[in-house]
């Protein structure tokens, strides 16, 4: 078998890997939203957001401490993690925030935005190769994102403005895991990701705490730290496995999970002119995503 026979096959699995990791990670996160979702109606979104940071990082030294020591948290990279962990705690916070007010499957189709967002700004922060082709794709996903939320229009609410936001911080996020990939394990990248939103809302968590209510409301807050977990290590391994304007266009699963969790907790199900904009979203990325597996 010729060098590059086996490259190309180790190329290939790679990038297989790294689709596998991304929609794992679009399932674990519907459900966490959904959870938010319901305490949203009752707590803070700040203190949402704060259990979901928090319940992170201990998850993850409980998981993850005993299998590699404080070797995880070594990093030569921490202005990056700082910088990683702020644009993700904004984007839960407006996200979370979001959805306490539009369903769940509404806020998922225009979140699909991101993807775009990543490959837009792939090239120009990675270095990542672009076509004319991809950046017209990136255009026209944003005209599907006008489809669904229809500004102007008596269904437009502006708590999906928020969900754009959070699409944009979380593309940001994004990019700078995929930036020090090469150099910073997935564990500590997950592990990171989580520390403004775990230590940083201590300050001006005593100032909207509200206990938990009921044996339920306290088990969807310590799961949400979990599923969070879950789906940004996935993020963090699947960018250690592929580029991200690869695989990130392969997160449209959540979309699905997103329509059942929607229907299931709160029987809510998309209208067509959502589902039509959420098509348009999910064609453009995966174009986007067969086009950078061209040659």
């Amino acid at each position: 078998m010729s060098i590059a026979m086996t490259t190309r096959r180790q190329w290939d699995r790679s990038l297989l890997l790294g689709i596998w990791f991304i929609c794992l990670s679009a399932l674990t996160s519907p459900l966490m939203n959904g959870f938010a979702k319901l305490l949203g109606e009752t707590y803070n979104s700040m203190q949402v957001s704060w259990a979901r940071a928090f319940g992170h990082i201990v998850f993850m030294l409980a998981f993850f401490m005993p299998r590699f020591g404080v070797r995880m948290l070594r990093t030569h990279r921490l202005g990056y993690h700082v910088v990683r962990s702020s644009l993700l705690f904004i984007s839960n916070l407006s996200y979370f925030f979001a959805i306490t007010f539009i369903p769940i499957a509404k806020a998922a189709s225009i979140n699909m935005i991101g993807p775009l967002i990543v490959a837009g700004l792939a090239w120009p922060m990675l270095g990542e190769r672009t076509t004319p082709g991809r950046v017209v794709a990136v255009l026209v996903g944003f005209i599907g994102v006008l489809v669904i939320i229809r500004p102007g229009s008596e269904v437009f609410h502006w708590a999906a403005l928020f969900v754009i936001f959070s699409a944009f911080t979380n593309g940001m996020y994004q990019i700078l895991t995929r930036k020090i990939a090469d150099t910073e394990s997935p564990e500590t990248s997950a592990i990171y990701s989580s520390i403004v939103g775990a230590f940083g809302m201590l300050l001006i968590l005593p100032f909207i705490w509200k206990t938990p209510q009921t044996l339920a409301h306290l088990a969807m807050f310590a799961s949400m730290g979990v599923l969070g977990a879950l789906t940004h290590y996935f993020v963090a391994l699947s960018l250690k496995f592929a580029p991200a304007n690869i695989v990130t266009p392969f997160s449209y699963v959540q979309l699905l999970g997103s329509v059942l969790v929607g229907y299931v907790m709160f029987a809510n199900l998309p209208d067509a002119m959502t589902w039509l904009g959420a098509a348009i979203v999910v064609a453009t990325g995966l174009y986007i995503g067969w086009t950078q597996t061209r040659r």
